[in-house]
């Protein structure tokens, strides 16, 4: 299935579960169309830093959208795969696409300056709000302990 959102009305993202095995979503609606697409938390924080780098080399934007709660469906569509994202220097927005890692889905996103500057805080807030990472390998600590590959088994685990 190809999705498009050419103006969406809304771009949702959040999490579900625990601090350590949280699911990552994202929701697009246009109209009554909504889509759910399951991320790793690594493809977000890219995604994130990419938007802002890119929306630094705009320019500044107007106002930043502020309200990213997800929606109460939370049954994903699609898991994501490669996300790929392009400029439209013509009308000044950007295109953010996600293919599905196991089949032929695909969402196109395109997204203003306001829309991806919102977006970008809002990931950054929630991958912050995770496990802080190991200060010797920047893996994630966890309250169970971390067996750090730095140390090579010539130190206990970090905790």
């Amino acid at each position: 299935m190809n999705y498009v959102f050419d103006s969406p009305d809304k771009v949702m993202v959040g999490v579900r579960g625990e601090v350590g095995s949280r699911l990552f979503l994202l929701q697009a609606r246009q109209g009554r169309r909504l889509v759910i697409v399951k991320c790793e938390k690594q493809q977000l924080s890219a995604l994130a830093e990419w938007l802002g780098q890119v929306i630094a080399d705009l320019g500044r934007p107007g106002h930043l959208r502020d309200d990213f709660a997800l929606e109460p469906e939370y049954e994903a569509d699609f898991t994501a795969g490669e996300i790929a994202v392009a400029l439209n220097d013509d009308d000044e927005t950007i295109e953010v696409t996600f293919e599905s890692a196991d089949d032929d889905d695909v969402l196109e996103l395109t997204l203003t300056k306001e829309w991806a500057g919102g977006l970008a805080i809002a990931v950054t807030r929630l991958v912050e709000a995770g496990r802080p990472p190991c200060p010797l390998c920047g893996g994630p600590l966890d309250a169970r302990g971390h067996d750090c590959p730095r140390t090579n088994g010539h130190r206990p685990p970090i905790r």
